[in-house]
């Protein structure tokens, strides 16, 4: 029986809010690809000897029983099935750069992490398998009191666990050079004449890509992909190491600077900095965003600024769901949740969280802002899920794009979800 490897959510989960509200934690993107298929890769370099049995592993995922239906749609991968037989289990939201080997006469044990010994994976035979759910594993002390009896062992050089978003953020440079192989330059797209690849050996040009004249594709400092059908306008500058999703396009004298990744079907306008745009999100006015995270389905409009560095240079606090978290870092942007959406000339604070399916209209936005909130003014209200909905439905219409009856019926839940999750960081702060 070949073994299973599964890829799962824990409870750490909510500390990555607002961005994990319709996706799980392993579907964030960091580097050129979201966390799951990262792992995926892995596993599927790995001799089918290192699993034990000779066998090519079955690769699966576990996650919130709100999110199983969608996330299996999205990713293909089959979603919280029963486990039977030896199983590799690895935390969704790790930063994995190798995978331990099992060990065919291994009992079962788990690896950990950091001096709290916070786990990072369980190597589970047919009995502790057959016992684990993925509702366990979403909390911690059932998770800890079936596991109490395995063996420990130290996986820190196999995994970095991402316990909040700034450290995805902060995690994407790097993965963008340690993503990048020399067999992936070339050019299958379109460069006009008057344009300059600054070291072509580090940039990648995908087809049907079209890179209008007087663009600067730099690769000097790190590797730049630009995916297929992208389309970089006139006097636009990129900078690397930089990841441009398929289809994405590029505004004239936009200023992508190095660490930043932008998925799919963006629109890309005016500066950016070391930051990670999920996909099918607009900023494409004039304005700054800088060491930020930034969900699907956004419209940042024209003029909206975010700060990233206080003038005291000191260390930056985020409200995460409501309460303020030391990060230990300097540059810190802003977090914002799907579907959200900001006004023309908006200026946001350092640190600043945007929830789940919120509007912005103010002048200067509070630091933070609560999912379902519309924000006109001095005035914050809550709006009604359905009418949120509506307006996601247009917005998506306009990408040619069509939510699912599940993608909906995730949508309409995350509201409650998000008032008992700020409710429950309100109480724990009294």
């Amino acid at each position: 029986m070949p073994v299973r490897v599964v890829v799962y959510e824990d409870p750490g989960w909510q500390r990555l809010l607002p961005l994990v509200y319709v996706r799980a934690t392993f579907q964030l993107l960091c580097g050129t690809c979201d966390l799951v298929s990262r792992v995926r890769r892995l596993v599927e370099a790995q001799p089918p000897a290192r699993f034990g049995n000779g066998q090519p592993p079955q690769f699966e995922i576990w996650c919130r029983p709100l999110l199983a239906e969608v996330v299996a749609c999205q990713t293909g991968l089959n979603s919280n099935q029963p486990l039977t037989g030896r199983s590799l289990l690895l935390n969704g939201r790790g930063l994995w750069n190798s995978l331990p080997a099992i060990d065919s006469t291994d009992c079962g044990w788990v690896g950990t992490v950091g001096p709290q010994g916070r786990i990072a994976c369980i190597v589970a035979d047919g009995t502790i398998a057959e016992r684990l759910t993925s509702d366990i594993l979403l909390d911690e002390l059932k998770t800890r009191a079936l596991l109490a009896g395995l063996p420990r062992r130290d996986v820190s050089k196999y995994v970095t666990l991402l316990d909040w978003p700034w450290q995805v953020v902060d995690a994407n440079p790097g993965l963008l050079h340690s993503d990048w192989h020399d067999d992936m330059a070339g050019v299958a797209g379109t460069i006009s004449d008057g344009s300059y690849l600054v070291n072509p050996s580090a940039i990648h040009v995908g087809w049907g890509a079209r890179i209008k004249p007087c663009v600067v594709i730099d690769a000097d400092d790190g590797p730049v992909w630009i995916g297929d059908n992208v389309t970089v306008l006139p006097h636009s500058y990129i900078q690397g190491p930089a990841y441009i999703g398929h289809g994405t396009l590029i505004q004239p004298g936009a200023t992508v600077h190095a660490g930043t990744t932008i998925g799919p079907r963006s629109k890309i306008g005016g500066e950016i900095e070391a930051s990670i745009i999920q996909g099918y999100s607009n900023k494409q006015h004039d304005g700054f965003l800088g060491h930020s995270y930034v969900g699907s389905w956004v419209n940042i409009a024209a003029d909206c600024i975010n700060s990233d560095l206080k003038n005291t240079y000191g260390k930056i606090r985020v409200p995460i769901n409501g309460r303020d978290v030391e990060s230990g870092e300097m540059f810190v942007g802003m977090f914002v949740g799907d579907y959200s959406k900001a006004g023309i000339n908006v200026s946001f604070p350092t640190g600043a969280v945007i929830g789940f399916c919120s509007s912005v209209f103010a002048a200067r936005s509070p630091k933070f802002v609560p999912s379902f909130a519309w924000l006109d003014g001095e005035s914050v209200q809550r709006y009604d899920e359905q009418r949120g909905l509506a307006i996601a439905r247009k917005v998506m219409a306009r990408r040619q794009c069509t939510m699912t009856p599940a993608e909906e019926q995730l949508f309409l839940a995350v509201r409650q979800q998000a008032l008992a999750v700020e409710k429950q960081t309100l109480l724990s702060a009294l």
